[in-house]
């Protein structure tokens, strides 16, 4: 059922974010000026949800006739009774004078607000030095430059566009914090994110997965459970897969690694503007190739889109070679490093985890070594079932992408199971889109483990074996015949009445045109 009031508050949310976006937008890049929508966003969230939150605990069991309102305190006052206890709890602090709101009602006075600006973001994240939660805050507003020349030749140009942002900002109405702000910052962000990519193309495309991708990949890693404790991303991009676990309540915890240090940022900003505290997630910078196990442990889902064909060092580094993640088999070859992000994934799979993740139909069926690594992942029945998607889902590529599910421990089942769902979708905005209805039927198969008649097969190992190790869902599942059925005693039927019709009709014609000439030769 729709919630129709809910989507008409967010359409009118899109609809502020997307006039701002472009009234704001001017001579900065699109992709670029994002940055500064969503940090400025993201300031503001942390701004009011601190807030919120002060006074929520302050609050707590009084009668008092004035409540408690940290905004209204001094500094001085806000350090005396509230900076130890509450940056230990947030992992973040905040002064009165530093809050969003107090910065937008000095703005239009303040010659130096981006100087005012930097000094608060380098404030925060000095808050959490010496601190659990330092690793986490570090870095945050890194990208969000309010100096760089992209917002304005001279400092008074790039005040004056400062000034407008924070103001746009200011306006958007993200609903009442106690009851819906986290997904009104979230949907934000991810509208932005998903407004910019599709105009960016690989550049967008290549760290943000299309919400009902993400949707889908998420209902294959739950895999029918009714808890996910831990839900890991190799290639996490700004988030977006990850986050579709937190409909498994509060318990789980969220760990990526991203190599592009702006994305990951975004990724650590996402998680706090969906109420993800930073006692709940571990974000980490770098190559999960080569610098792996940053997290150091093994996890219930898995869920990836890695880069497409990447290159890596491959079998020319001997560490690579003898790394565990890889020595039992083949490595992915030096210009496609597919099959090692999936290797990668596998090690760090629970006994009883599940792996969702988007491939190029390449891998499924190439030789060389990425056969040899198929034929080590069917051999030691690992693949769950492989999922072919539609084309032209994703930004920056119109390939149809398949998706991989393993697990590491499949007792019960040697089968893989086969699903063609390249027909499942609408189009959207010159994009092919996955519906709730689309994904219903893929989860709904893949976890009844059905066969549907030019739709899903299981399919015995030997038999993959037979065929070259080939795994692509078009060499196991008949695509539908586009041409209708005949029925080929109907159909003589049908003809011989034609002919018979055409017979009558041409001794009527001869019988008009004979009477025509005896007429004529009369005259």
């Amino acid at each position: 059922m729709i919630d129709n009031r809910k989507e008409q508050e967010r359409a009118a949310l899109h609809s502020a974010i997307w006039q701002m976006a472009n009234d704001l937008r001017g001579s900065v890049d699109g992709w670029d000026f994002k940055q500064y929508v969503l940090g400025m966003i993201f300031y503001r969230f942390l701004s009011e949800r601190f807030v919120s939150y002060i006074n929520e605990q302050n609050n707590k069991g009084q009668n008092t006739a004035k409540a408690f309102d940290y905004a209204s305190l001094t500094d001085e006052e806000a350090k005396r009774e509230c900076q130890e206890a509450f940056t230990e709890e947030k992992g973040y602090f905040i002064l009165p004078s530093q809050l969003f709101d107090s910065v937008q009602k000095r703005a239009a006075k303040d010659e130096n607000l981006n100087e005012t600006l930097q000094n608060i973001f380098q404030s925060i994240e000095r808050s959490a030095i010496g601190k659990e939660s330092e690793s986490d805050i570090k870095g945050l507003f890194d990208d969000i430059d309010v100096n760089s020349s992209k917002l304005g030749a001279t400092v008074r140009k790039r005040n004056e566009l400062l000034f407008k942002l924070i103001n746009a900002v200011s306006a958007i109405n993200f609903g009442n914090y106690a009851d819906s702000t986290i997904d009104g910052a979230g949907d934000a962000y991810e509208y932005l994110m998903g407004m910019y990519a599709s105009s960016a193309g690989k550049s967008g495309g290549e760290f943000f997965t299309p919400q009902e991708v993400s949707e889908l990949l998420a209902n294959l890693a739950i895999d029918g459970r009714e808890k996910v404790y831990s839900v890991y991303d190799p290639a996490c991009g700004s988030g977006s897969l990850l986050l579709k676990f937190t409909k498994m309540g509060r318990n789980v915890e969220f760990y990526g690694q991203e190599i592009n240090l702006t994305t990951y940022n975004l990724c650590r900003m996402n998680m706090f503007l969906h109420g993800i505290d930073y006692d709940r997630f571990e974000i980490e910078h770098g190559d999960t190739l080569t610098e792996p196990y940053q997290h150091k442990r093994t996890f219930d889902a898995i869920v990836s889109n890695p880069p497409y064909s990447t290159k890596w060092n491959g079998d020319a580094d001997q560490q690579l070679v003898n790394d565990p993640r890889f020595s039992s088999t083949a490595l992915a070859p030096r210009s496609k490093a597919d099959l090692a992000f999936v290797m990668h994934s596998l090690s760090v799979l629970k006994e009883n985890g599940t792996a969702a993740i988007v491939c190029f139909p390449g891998v499924l069926y190439r030789a060389g070594a990425e056969q040899k690594i198929r034929k080590y992942l069917i051999e030691c029945n690992h693949i769950d079932a492989v999922i072919q998607l539609p084309s032209d889902l994703f930004f920056g590529t119109s390939i149809g992408t398949c998706i991989l599910v393993l697990k590491k421990n499949r007792t019960k089942d040697s089968k893989i199971l086969f699903i063609d769902a390249s027909a499942e979708f609408i189009r959207v905005s010159a994009k092919n889109k996955l519906t709730t209805s689309n994904i219903e039927k893929i989860v709904q198969c893949y976890n009844g483990r059905t066969e549907q008649k030019h739709f899903s097969r299981l399919v015995e190992c030997n038999e993959v074996a037979e065929n070259s190790y080939n795994v692509s869902v078009s060499a196991y599942v008949e695509k539908e015949s586009e041409n209708d059925a005949v029925d080929i005693i109907e159909l003589n039927a049908e003809i011989a009445e034609i002919t018979q019709r055409q017979a009558e009709l041409r001794a009527q014609i001869d019988a008009i045109v004979a009477k025509l000439e005896g007429k004529k030769s009369h005259e």
